[in-house]
């Protein structure tokens, strides 16, 4: 009789603890379904929130749709600046901006002065300009701000005051070893050993009070100081031929003349290295005989890289250069303002971020808004090989 007592004790205690494990875990599930529901919802409602913002940002930017950008190059006829024109116009069509090509077949303050001044008659709204001196423009562009217009620069800077955003293709750091580096890399292949041999070299360009050419000399300099302490500056003063096809030519030649045992010339100019290589073809010289490279469009050398007359040389996507400068002349013309550390959404191109004006020069300021520097995305090397990969 206790046996069975005894068992219909531990019967009922055994349900009722059975009772009140299944209890339990029912709470503990449905706790656990309340909580990742209620994560669930304030999930979805922080994703609805940053759509709401998103879509309110979006509509805060202020259409560049009618715009008129007047884009001013150094100088017309270059192969350099027609390209940026060809990709700044394709682009153009695609955004519903206007974009004025003006120019003058002379790389002169004094022309572009009044291709400045005839784009603030003319009404523009923006312009965009690549200018031949650093400093000798900032008054005009002071003047044509005063007027209304919106001055931005790409390529070739001014006063970093005078202007709001400048669209570089990188820095002088950035641009002045990819030139060093280029002529090391046909260096060697002639059979030399840059770390070694006794380089003698010298640089080529338009001229002295051009920003952003200087700018990458002095950066070089230091670079071959630091790397190549073996090399021999044969014209410290640097050879400079304006900007002038038929000048880079004569002045190509005049190197060649007075240092006929020179093995590596630097042409950070598009005018200066076709004009270079031209000097060395007349001359009968080859790249086994002479290391000649710089900056110019891919088609403007093809002919000379085929011809062996060089190695390799770079550059960047010159249309995409200009159509950037000129979405961002645009797109502040028609209201929108940017800081440092901002990005802007480019379309088919990308989001760029404003940088600080001393990105390009050491020391510069920056103003509070509307003023800095964008970078472009990437550069290029050229040979024979994959030169007709490109069409600018």
């Amino acid at each position: 009789m206790k046996r069975k007592i005894m068992a219909a004790v531990l019967a009922a205690s055994m349900v009722l603890s059975l009772a009140a494990c299944s209890s339990s875990s029912n709470e503990t599930e449905a706790a656990a379904e309340t909580e990742a529901a209620t994560e669930a919802t304030e999930t979805e409602a922080a994703a609805e929130e940053e759509t709401e913002a998103e879509a309110e940002g979006a509509a805060d930017v202020k259409s560049v749709e009618g715009m008129t950008v007047a884009f001013i190059p150094k100088v017309t006829g270059n192969a350099f600046f027609e390209s940026a024109n060809n990709g700044a116009q394709k682009y153009a069509e695609e955004w519903g901006i206007t974009v004025d090509y003006q120019g003058s077949s002379t790389a002169a303050v004094a022309d572009q002065v009044q291709v400045i001044n005839n784009a603030v008659a003319s009404g523009a709204d923006a312009i965009c300009i690549s200018s031949v001196d650093a400093t000798g423009l900032d008054s005009a562009l002071t003047e044509a701000a005063e007027a209304g217009v919106l001055v931005s620069t790409w390529d070739s800077d001014v006063t970093s005051s005078c202007r709001t955003l400048m669209v570089s293709q990188g820095t002088p750091d950035i641009l002045g070893k990819m030139l060093v580096d280029m002529g090391v890399d046909a260096l060697t292949k002639r059979g030399l050993d840059p770390a070694a041999d006794p380089i003698k070299y010298c640089w080529h360009y338009s001229q002295a009070t051009v920003a952003d050419q200087n700018s990458w000399q002095v950066a070089g300099e230091a670079y071959i100081a630091e790397n190549y302490p073996n090399w021999e500056n044969v014209a410290p003063d640097n050879y400079y031929s304006e900007q002038d096809a038929e000048k880079a030519v004569t002045t190509g030649a005049a190197i060649l003349e007075a240092h006929p045992d020179i093995d590596l010339i630097i042409c950070n100019d598009s005018t200066a290295l076709p004009g270079q290589a031209k000097a060395a073809q007349n001359k009968g010289l080859t790249k086994d005989d002479v290391t000649i490279t710089g900056f110019a469009s891919p088609m403007s050398m093809k002919d000379y890289a085929e011809a062996d007359v060089l190695e390799e040389w770079g550059l960047w996507d010159c249309g995409v250069q200009g159509a950037m400068g000129c979405y961002l002349a645009a797109y502040l013309a028609a209201g929108n303002e940017v800081h440092v550390g901002d990005t802007i959404d480019i379309p088919s191109i990308g989001v760029v971020e404003v940088m600080p004006n001393d990105a390009l020069v050491e020391g510069d300021t920056t103003a509070d808004v509307n003023n800095g520097v964008v970078l472009l995305p990437e550069r290029l090397t050229f040979t024979k090989e994959n030169v007709n990969d490109y069409d600018f």
